[in-house]
């Protein structure tokens, strides 16, 4: 089997990929919704990870 080397940041995408798509499905009630709030909840994800990102560069100078 193939092993699987993933970097800190790609790890985080996928953990913010695969929890948006689990809360979207869960929490809302129309296939609209669903995708809405998904791309919501992933945005805000991605964005949380760039600003604790430059918090933990800037924080390490």
């Amino acid at each position: 089997m193939p092993k699987l080397a993933l970097t800190h940041f790609e790890a985080a995408l996928l953990f913010a990929l695969f929890t948006s798509v689990v809360l979207g499905i869960v929490s809302k009630k129309t296939d609209r919704e669903r995708l809405h709030y998904g791309l919501k909840c992933f945005a805000y994800f991605f964005a949380s990870l760039i600003v604790a990102g430059w918090l933990m560069y800037f924080g390490h100078r």
